[in-house]
């Protein structure tokens, strides 16, 4: 049969409005419900990212759709007696005809939504980014082959909506699932989240493909009619059940939207030498990266001239590269992971990037001791009020006391006597700002990083030290 009458007979077309009603539905309203389209193209902008969230909602009905119009199209078949009518030819060719433009609509489920947030993102993916994409059409195989098979089982008439509904009820589902938790990673619907310059590993689309394949060749299997059929029925089943077995094993070990991820993909651009500062090529902001890296060597400079002991870094990265905390590198001496795509969208109206001076102020101002990375209620404040008021001293000679105090508060507001803690902060760094030279300003400043480190409290075994809010002024 030709095709564009294979085309014209095939169920696949006549419930285009149907399919395709829904795929312009959930782009136009689902995708763009929480974002709209100036938050969608505001960036920062990555192509895997976007191929990924745009087939969020259409993973459960391509393979539903799929399924239901290969069961309808193998029903007619069996309805239609084609094997009888024409037993000399291969069973494989006549059913991958007959299921061809069903295929092609499973496909077009999953390509239209993601060519049309390409085309609104004007973003050029990677073959890296297209990873979920290809994964989705290759289950979409499998659930054809699946489908065309139950056509032959029941009439057609039932295999069709319900197999339909019940592909895309379980399929669904599977998101929800927190305990199991291997069905969420092996559908076929991803759950996993790309952040910024990410992909997925080859586990993530591996495994979900891998099990849809190897169940449709066991379905396909036992459909054959052929020699030694029963061998080969075994052997595929036992496959399936292998492969099942193995990647909800592996499956079980990822958390609940964190499948592996491959990060750091994302082209920089660096500019200057001591520090080097490197900013995210298509974070949204890089044409700042002039105005950022002089403000992170005017930070540097204005807290080396305050006397403050800074051992300058190599380079100064931004933390978008690595957006995932979780995948981003730690910090060393010679290499900062700060967020200048961040703290440079958001630059006041002055164009002044008060963000970045408070991000090398944090990273610059170290202690000869080790501190809690958090507080809690029941901390002692003592050592907080030392340690805060000679950062807040910091903190004024770069200009990014507003946004420390404003951190520091949000904290103490835990405290019984978070405005007490606060105004002694601001009561001691003013002390230290008061001295008459540079030199005895410098020198409060080290005295304050010292009785930090003498008040950190070691708790005895019966209980949490206790403090008040005074700070150490001797």
């Amino acid at each position: 049969m030709k095709f564009r009458a294979l085309l014209r007979s095939s169920s696949a077309l006549w419930t285009a409005p149907v399919w395709g009603g829904i795929v312009a539905f959930y782009f136009f309203y689902a995708l763009h419900f929480e974002d709209s389209y100036e938050e969608v193209i505001g960036g920062p902008l990555w192509a895997a990212g976007q191929v990924a969230g745009s087939l969020t909602y259409f993973y459960a009905f391509a393979y539903a759709i799929t399924l239901g119009l290969a069961a309808w199209e193998g029903g007619r078949l069996q309805q239609d007696r084609v094997w009888d009518l024409a037993p000399s030819r291969p069973r494989w060719r006549v059913a991958g005809q007959a299921v061809a433009p069903t295929v092609g609509a499973g496909w077009a489920i999953l390509l239209l939504p993601v060519g049309m947030r390409l085309v609104e993102t004007r973003l050029l993916p990677t073959p890296s980014a297209l990873l979920p994409l290809i994964m989705g059409m290759g289950i979409v195989c499998a659930y054809a082959v699946v489908g065309f098979v139950l056509g032959h089982l029941a009439p057609r008439v039932i295999a069709a909506p319900f197999g339909a509904v019940a592909a895309f009820y379980v399929i669904s589902k599977t998101s929800t699932y927190s305990d199991p938790i291997w069905p969420r990673h092996v559908s076929g619907q991803l759950s996993t989240s790309i952040a910024f310059g990410e992909h997925y590993s080859a586990p993530t689309v591996l495994l979900p493909f891998l099990v849809a394949a190897a169940v449709a060749a066991a379905v396909a299997a036992w459909w054959n009619r052929g020699p030694r059929r029963l061998p080969l029925r075994l052997l595929a089943t036992a496959v399936a059940l292998t492969t099942l077995v193995l990647s909800a094993r592996t499956a079980s070990g990822w958390g609940v939207v964190d499948g592996p991820v491959s990060a750091g993909h994302a082209p920089a651009r660096c500019v200057g030498t001591a520090p080097q500062v490197c900013m995210a090529e298509a974070g949204g902001a890089i044409e700042r990266l002039d105005d950022v890296r002089s403000a992170v060597v005017e930070s540097l400079e204005r807290l080396e001239a305050a006397g403050v002991d800074v051992a300058v870094p190599s380079t100064v990265t931004d933390g978008l590269l690595y957006e995932r905390s979780r995948t981003r590198p730690r910090s060393t001496a010679s290499t900062w992971w700060l967020p200048l795509t961040a703290q440079a969208e958001a630059a006041g109206p002055d164009g002044r990037i008060a963000g970045i001076r408070y991000a090398v102020l944090l990273s610059s101002v170290t202690f000869p001791c080790s501190f809690p990375a958090t507080i809690t209620s029941d901390a002692p404040t003592a050592w907080i009020i030392n340690r805060d008021a000679a950062v807040l001293w910091a903190a004024y000679e770069v200009d990014a006391q507003t946004p420390y105090l404003r951190w520091r508060a949000d904290e103490y507001a835990q405290f019984a006597n978070g405005p007490e803690v606060l105004a002694k902060v601001k009561e001691r760094a003013a002390k230290g700002r008061a001295l008459p030279t540079a030199a005895q300003r410098t020198a409060w400043f080290e005295q304050e990083q010292a009785k930090a480190c003498r008040q950190m409290p070691k708790r005895p075994a019966g209980g949490p030290a206790a403090s008040g809010p005074q700070g150490e002024d001797s």
